[in-house]
């Protein structure tokens, strides 16, 4: 067995996961010595009733919790005149805690709005990058109504400033919120045709976590398990969107990868879908699920041995132990471009299987052909690629973008490979 010389694992978020887990709040709360918390999320989760799931839980017999505060302002990309305006709604409310239900652009603005309200600040550009952190903040629960992002157990947020047509990174180990709580209900209402990329962005979270230079032992375990409660549900899921169970081993899972690649970081599938969201505007769980067999693809010289461990998680003992070990990467990759058909065929095509698939309502392509030179030259200055097995260059990013816009697998023999085995 691989083991590294050294590695960091660190996740200090409590996660409390159930199909009641909401009710757990108001104790949560008074453990962190809070009262009074501001709750920030969407309008498209305020407007599906979940907000009202929540303060129920937090109004149960007994409770001293007053909600200081409710605002649904933020957007589908976090934004930085969003976080000033949140952090003085906080101040005016006197509130205490900041409790979050949404997805990742939700988490993110939360944990902005974190940062402003605890070093009493109004200037969020101080603290981008590593380092600039450096004390506990105030109390924040994140309650996740994807199971997608993996935001709620990271150390980062990225918050976009539209202005400067910019997207700012936070990296902080004191960006973790206090508690994590996975509620089979937040995640009920989310329909198919996104309960298929949001889980798909999971998966790619813990197979890249697996996969990736910065991969150990721990990062190791969790991205295993995450692949297996994805891979072994989201189909069942996206078909009866009310199946409980299955709803919570999403978010189990995509909790699990958010630990995993939190530590391990990711590679070349992000490098390329953060390019392709950034110059097409395309949403990034649907990025990911397009784009994760090309880069299994594309690092298989390097990493095809990992790549072949995931077999196990995606299809199970059976497939796993009747499969040589030469075999296992490929038809691990092969899993995955046949769990993107299925999704396709259950969401009634809506679960794009090639960027030439993505269209706007009127049916236009949103990612043109001829864009995909903007594309490749965006990801060259993307910093996931640092973790990828194998460098990528401009002429090997067109090569993947143009595989994966035709839906076409990647010709391996056209694969520059570098001299030298991947080491962890």
């Amino acid at each position: 067995m691989d083991l590294p010389v050294y590695y960091e694992f660190c996740n200090r978020v409590k996660t409390i996961s159930g199909h009641k887990a909401l009710e757990k709040i108001p104790e949560i709360l008074s453990k962190l010595s809070a009262a009074r918390p501001m709750i920030i999320t969407d309008k498209g989760v305020s407007q599906a009733g979940l907000i009202k799931l929540v303060e129920k839980a937090v109004k149960v017999k007994g409770s001293k919790v007053t909600i200081g505060a409710v605002n649904d302002e933020v957007p589908p990309d976090s934004d930085l005149t969003v976080v000033n305006k949140l952090a003085g709604i906080y101040h005016k409310n006197k509130c205490d805690s900041i409790i979050v239900v949404g997805g990742g652009s939700a988490i993110d603005t939360a944990k902005g709005v974190n940062i402003l309200v605890s070093y009493d600040d109004d200037n969020l550009m101080k603290y981008s990058g590593a380092g600039a952190i450096n004390k506990k903040l105030k109390p924040l629960i994140a309650v996740p109504t994807t199971s997608g992002t993996g935001s709620e157990v990271t150390v980062v947020a990225v918050i976009a400033d539209h202005v400067k047509n910019l997207k700012m990174l936070f990296v902080s180990y004191y960006l973790l919120p206090d508690v994590a709580i996975l509620d089979s209900r937040m995640t009920k209402t989310l329909p198919p045709f996104l309960t298929a990329p949001t889980g798909m962005d999971a998966l790619t979270h813990a197979c890249e976590a697996y996969t990736c230079l910065g991969k150990n032992p721990i990062s190791d375990t969790t991205a295993l398990i995450a692949i297996r409660d994805i891979s072994r549900n989201i189909l069942g899921v996206v078909k009866k969107p009310n199946d409980l169970n299955g709803r919570l081993a999403l978010a189990n899972g995509a909790n699990l990868a958010g630990m995993a690649f939190s530590n391990s970081m990711v590679g070349m599938v992000h490098t390329l879908g953060h390019s392709v969201g950034a110059v097409c505007h395309v949403p990034h769980g649907m990025c990911m699920s397009i784009l994760l067999p090309y880069g299994l693809e594309y690092n298989l010289h390097k990493s095809g041995k990992y790549t072949g461990h995931l077999l196990w998680a995606l299809a199970g003992d059976e497939v796993y132990a009747a499969t040589s070990e030469k075999d296992r990467p490929l038809k691990a990759i092969e899993y995955i471009r046949g769990l993107n058909q299925s999704l396709y065929d259950a969401t009634g095509g809506r679960h794009a299987r090639c960027l030439k698939e993505i269209t706007d309502r009127s049916g236009n392509q949103v990612v043109p052909k001829d864009m995909l030179s903007a594309i490749a030259k965006t990801a060259m200055g993307d910093g996931s690629i640092v973790y990828n097995p194998e460098e990528l260059t401009y002429d090997d990013a067109m090569m993947v973008l143009e595989a994966a816009w035709e839906g076409t697998p990647l010709d391996l023999k056209k694969v520059k490979k570098s001299p030298g085995k991947m080491k962890v």
